[in-house]
């Protein structure tokens, strides 16, 4: 193996430069010229790509989002449009390929080793649903911002007597509105793996009032039946009493576009010499993850199509911390 190519692909997430840096300079040590992709499986498709020296990659790794770029790619979805990715990438003598990205894109990257290309993903998503990986590149990013979001509401909320819910990325997985929401002394948290209604909402934030406490922070996943805008519809429809006036946040896209926290750098750049690494053993088909604090490899076939399960312990200790 003398060429491979590397690739970020799905939603941006902090610490992929740091990955995609990772895995130039760790190829380059091992005697491997590295090309990076332009925009994801699309420029896959479209040939677009160019080798990286050391210097391409310096001074990328404090900066958020992606370097590559990313894009979606409707051809990919088809065997054709993969089968082109496949032939481009043969033509250009580059024999394997390493992909940065979540649940989608290591679908992908699956797809493209099951017909026969070497392949090796990195576990990168700010939304921590991708097993194979305890935890994945941006996610610790994510929560910081929120974090300091939900910290400077709560600044407000006390001044004005008020309970805020503030809305947290995180697609179908509650795993940063959960940290997040622990994190910042939350009253309520609401994820789509353990959903409440209305109604409880408006119970705890009653009670909390009545346990004498001046202002209260609800935070909601956006995945939820019941997210930030339902929530506030519903009150205002049904007029509940909580005892506070209501207001919400919605944090959206601002979760993606901060600078990596310095555990996103080091785990994008553990990940990313992890899939070198991986390459040179001869693994193909792996995606390489956190194990405990070990970088470990797990078979794309045994996480594409599932989703990681939230901590059972975690909601407990929500639950206990919000009293």
């Amino acid at each position: 193996m003398k060429r491979i190519a590397v690739l970020t692909s799905g939603g941006d997430a902090p610490g992929m430069n740091a990955a995609i840096r990772a895995v130039v300079r760790t190829g380059l040590e091992a005697g491997l010229s590295v090309f990076g992709v332009s925009n994801g499986y699309a420029g896959l498709i479209d040939g677009s790509y160019h080798e990286l020296t050391r210097r391409d990659v310096g001074g990328k790794m404090q900066l958020g989002g992606t370097m590559l770029g990313s894009a979606r790619s409707l051809a990919f979805f088809e065997q054709a449009g993969r089968q082109q990715a496949i032939d481009e990438l043969e033509r250009s003598g580059i024999e394997a390929l390493v992909v940065i990205g979540g649940n989608g894109s290591q679908t992908g990257s699956h797809a493209l080793f099951e017909m026969g290309y070497p392949v090796v993903g990195i576990a990168s998503t700010i939304d921590n649903d991708l097993l194979g990986s305890d935890v994945t590149i941006g996610v610790d990013t994510a929560i910081n911002v929120a974090l300091e979001a939900i910290d400077r509401l709560r600044v407000t909320a006390e001044s004005h007597g008020r309970a805020f819910l503030v809305e947290t990325m995180g697609r179908n997985c509650g795993y940063v509105a959960l940290m997040a929401g622990i994190a910042g002394g939350a009253e309520v948290i609401s994820i789509p793996e353990y959903e409440i209604t209305p109604e409880e909402v408006a119970s705890e934030l009653h009670a909390a009032h009545q346990r004498g406490k001046r202002h209260a922070m609800v935070v909601v996943a956006e995945g939820a039946k019941y997210n930030a805008q339902a929530l506030i519809a519903h009150f205002e429809a049904n007029q509940q009493e909580t005892g506070f006036s209501l207001r919400y946040s919605i944090l959206g896209h601002v979760q993606r576009g901060a600078a990596p926290t310095g555990a996103d750098r080091l785990l994008g750049s553990r990940l990313g010499a992890g899939a070198v690494q991986a390459l040179v053993r001869g693994e193909r088909g792996v995606l390489v993850g956190l194990h405990g604090s070990t970088v470990g490899t797990t078979p794309l076939a045994d996480i594409v199509g599932r989703q990681k399960a939230v901590d059972r312990d975690l909601l407990n200790l929500a639950r206990i911390m919000s009293i």
